[in-house]
């Protein structure tokens, strides 16, 4: 019996909406994802973008996912 042990983190971007995953609280923006784990339980993931500017805001989301799809214990 193999274990599968690969963490899959889970994007649903709505095209439509360029602050997808991103939101606002008390004027500082924060991001929010899914990471779905291999032993079938996901774990909600929220933290602060640090930001006041919503164009910082999705460049620092932007790039925060790009780190996490190139991890290798996370497969976008």
């Amino acid at each position: 019996m193999s274990t599968n042990t690969v963490t899959k983190l889970s994007l649903r971007v709505n095209d439509a909406n360029e602050n997808h995953h991103l939101w606002n609280n008390r004027g500082v923006w924060w991001c929010h994802l899914t990471i779905h784990q291999s032993d079938g339980t996901a774990k909600r993931m929220r933290f602060s973008l640090k930001t006041r500017d919503i164009e910082k805001a999705r460049t620092r989301r932007d790039r925060i996912f790009q780190q996490l799809g190139e991890t290798p214990h996370c497969a976008a």
